[in-house]
């Protein structure tokens, strides 16, 4: 069950991308001739109107089919012939459901949680090294230049930096608000440990104040929060172009699927950790797919500013081949991930 509810879950949010996609198509006046949901073989398609619809065998994504999309059109309602504002509302709206809907996702979370964690430092744990620069009271706003939206974003930071001492520890600058001052600490030291699998992590000395959960409070925070895995996510993606993470690292609809199983299977309290997860997965897609990627959403957009520019479009055959070798070169590079995380599934890697 956990495994359905989790495949339920992903593709709720590719049918929400592809939903916003449909929906700005038909307040614009496009012809839409097909809207699906997965990719490959079909399993069930039935029509309305103009439109068909369809469910297929993979669930990887979806997509959404209109007149005159890849080529030209002499069909007065083909998306080539629409103004270029129109065009370009349909191209985003995939991308912009996904984030809307993982605000309110998020703005679930929230609800779910005993509190709202703040950036401000209540306490310190035993054994404690920050507590030589921080102090009670200190509000968090920067670590090594980034600035800090939420408590989400300490642990980020702490967690991926790898700046040590000679005593192993981790040494990192922190900006602080301090008596309505702000206080630059350079080289805050942090313990670290090592964990059961090798691995050694950040020992989090200091715990920090929760914010009364407010209707008013959680609406504000949800943006924090949400702004906060965007950029999360961005710079997980700036870090893997910089050679951080591999291949191995990535995940396809087989390792979400089976992260959001395990979160469900092995939390006795797992609604907020889901709705966190969750949450995370809908802004990745619309994060990614706004990637100026050939064959994604970002790239086409990145076409009409071109046209916009240009004050004509670029040729049809031309714009077509750039997603059709996109489009193949994501297909392979799915495969790839895919049958990695088959194989860490029956590893157990």
């Amino acid at each position: 069950m956990q495994i359905v509810f989790a495949i339920l879950a992903f593709c709720f949010i590719i049918i929400i991308h592809e939903l916003g996609h449909f929906v700005a198509a038909k307040l614009s006046g496009v012809q839409v001739n097909e809207f699906s949901i997965g990719m490959g073989p079909v399993l069930f398609r039935w029509g309305k109107g103009e439109t068909t619809y369809s469910l297929r065998l993979l669930p990887i994504g979806g997509f959404v089919s209109m007149e005159g999309e890849d080529g030209e059109s002499s069909n007065p309602r083909a998306f080539n012939r629409r103004p270029i504002w129109k065009r370009m509302i349909v191209i985003l709206a995939g991308a912009v459901m996904n984030l809307i809907l993982g605000y309110f996702v998020t703005l679930g979370y929230l609800a779910t949680c005993d509190d709202i964690a703040t950036t401000t430092v209540s306490s310190f744990r035993d054994q404690s090294v920050s507590s030589s620069q921080l102090m009670i009271g200190d509000r968090i706003t920067a670590i090594d230049g980034l600035p800090v939206f939420t408590a989400s974003d300490i642990v980020y930071k702490l967690q991926n930096s790898d700046t040590k001492n000679a005593n192993g520890n981790l040494v990192i600058d922190i900006t602080v608000k301090r008596d309505g001052q702000k206080v630059v600490l350079n080289d805050v030291e942090f313990a670290t440990k090592q964990n059961k699998d090798g691995s050694g992590s950040v020992y989090l000395d200091f715990t920090v104040l929760p914010m009364e959960q407010t209707f008013g409070n959680m609406v504000t925070e949800s943006f924090r929060e949400s702004a906060s895995i965007g950029r999360l996510i961005i710079m997980t993606l700036i870090d893997m172009v910089r050679g951080k993470y591999g291949l191995n690292d990535l995940s396809g609809p087989v390792g979400v699927v089976q992260v959001v199983s395990d979160t469900i299977a092995t939390q006795e309290v797992w609604l907020p950790d889901f709705l966190y997860l969750f949450a995370f997965l809908t802004i990745n897609v619309g994060v990614f797919s706004l990637l100026p990627i050939p064959a994604l959403d970002g790239c086409r957009f990145l076409f009409l500013v071109i046209e916009a520019i240009r004050r004509k479009p670029l040729k049809p055959e031309a714009e077509g081949m750039v997603h059709f070798v996109g489009f193949a070169l994501l297909m392979v590079l799915m495969i790839v991930v895919t049958f990695n995380d088959i194989t860490k599934l029956f590893t157990g890697g």
